[in-house]
Formats: structure tokens, C-alpha cells, sequence
């Protein structure tokens, strides 16, 4: 991935930014490959969710699908939601015509009925969020009581880290809104993330009536070593997310 971070800003415009349509082959091709995806980010949050045999899941921002089709190889009885229609695209692609795959956006009401999923999964699509209530009650209301929400995104510290070394003025304890450019494909797009302390994030979760029982920050898989050695030593010594299992009260 190509990606340029620019100075923290004030306000995305939603029609403009985080358009994966525009180069969701390339992104796809990138996600099944590269280290943070592969073997880092998505190991760690099959890991995290260990037996899902029979059990219902929802991929929340499922994107291409690797993680959905991972969990279905698992046994789960899965299914996922996504506003990138191209993204969808390549996911039905993947995991044939019968899979239930949904347009739907994070922190709007979503498809689904109250209690439908033992798991949901929200792996790196809560950051792009201002506000993570309205997508953390409709995650909670679509889980059965004492179902797991199991979530990464970006690490805050790291975050925060990276753009004090770039000279960006920015304060770890405040939510603020940064983009970057991310070209792929010969395509570039501009990318909006919000970036919050980890204090943020908990008092999120509980708000939305959730009972944080793990807080993770996994190294990547062994096989990451030889592939991408650079990257390994960085991201072992250095991490680029934060994951949590939560569970509904």
C-alpha cells in the first residue's frame, strides 16, 4: 500500500474520501499479501475469536471477504456487510453466489434483526468512525446477550507517534481527524481515519453495554519473519493495532 499522511484535518466530506470502489482489485490483491493484513491483522483476530464452529458471525466492513471466507473454512455460519459495492463484488466472487453479503454502512441501522449473531467482527473499520455509538448499539443490538464483539483498529499511541515524528501538532488525549493518499492501482484516493486515545475507546465500549475481557497487541504470525523481514522487525517492536474481545452485557 502507497499512502501518503497529510496534516490532521477538520472535517471529511464522506462523498469523497474512503472510496474502495475506485480501486478495490488493487486493494483486494494488496490485502491478501501484505504483511499487516496476512499476517498480522488477520491472524490475530481469528486467534482472538479461537472455535466458531456453528456459530453465527457477522464481518462487519467485510471488504473483499478473506476474513469472512476464513471463518466460513472454520465452520462458522457466516455473513458480512460492506458500502463498497466493487468490494462486494470481488467477496461474492470469492465465496459464490448463496453467501449472505449485504450493502450497509457502519453507524447506520443495518440489515438485520435484533439477535442474530453469536460473533460480530469489526476488523480496521471502526477508525474511520467520529462517532462509534450509533455503530456500537447497532452492533450490540444485532449480537445475542453475552455475544462477542471482537474488533482491531489503528494502535493510538502508534498513531499519534507517527505524526508527532512528522512535525504534526497533535494531542494524544483528543479525537481528532487526520487523511491520508493511498494510491493502488494507478489509482489514488484520499483516506480519512479518526484517531482517539485509548481512554476513548473504552468508555465507547461500555457505553454501548459491553464488557471489554481481552485487550491484545499480537505480534505477526512467525511466517512473517523470512517474507517481509523489515516489516517484522518493526511490527514486533512496534505495534500498528490494537484489538479488544468484547462481550454483551
Amino acid at each position: 500500500m502507497a499512502a501518503a499522511a497529510h496534516e490532521p484535518a477538520d472535517r471529511p466530506d464522506p462523498a469523497r474520501t474512503n472510496d474502495y470502489d475506485s480501486f478495490a482489485e488493487a486493494y483486494s490483491a494488496e490485502n491478501e499479501t501484505g504483511i499487516n493484513n496476512a499476517y498480522y491483522e488477520r491472524p490475530a483476530i481469528l486467534a482472538l475469536a479461537g472455535e466458531v464452529a456453528g456459530r453465527r458471525v457477522l464481518d462487519a466492513g467485510c471488504g473483499a471477504g478473506p476474513l469472512l471466507a476464513a471463518l466460513r473454512e472454520r465452520g462458522a455460519i457466516a455473513g458480512g456487510f460492506d458500502r463498497s459495492t466493487a468490494m462486494l463484488a470481488l467477496d461474492r466472487r470469492r465465496l459464490g453466489a448463496d453467501a449472505d453479503l449485504r450493502v450497509a454502512e457502519l453507524g447506520t441501522p443495518l440489515p438485520y434483526p435484533d439477535d442474530a449473531f453469536d460473533d460480530v467482527v469489526a476488523s480496521l473499520v471502526l477508525h474511520y468512525l467520529e462517532d462509534w455509538g450509533p455503530a456500537l448499539a447497532e452492533l450490540r443490538r444485532v449480537l445475542v446477550p453475552g455475544g462477542r464483539l471482537i474488533v482491531s483498529v489503528d494502535h493510538p499511541f502508534a498513531m499519534h507517534s507517527i505524526h508527532r515524528a512528522a512535525g504534526r501538532r497533535t494531542d494524544y488525549f483528543e479525537t481528532y481527524h487526520y487523511t491520508e493518499e493511498w494510491t493502488m492501482g494507478g489509482r489514488t484516493a484520499p483516506m480519512s481515519f479518526w484517531n482517539r486515545p485509548l481512554h476513548a475507546m473504552t468508555d465507547a465500549f461500555t457505553a454501548a453495554g459491553f464488557r471489554i475481557t481481552t485487550v491484545a497487541e499480537p505480534h505477526p504470525v512467525p511466517a512473517a519473519r523470512e517474507l517481509f523481514p523489515d516489516e517484522y522487525r518493526a511490527l514486533t517492536t512496534s505495534p500498528s493495532f490494537l484489538f479488544f474481545v468484547l462481550h454483551a452485557g
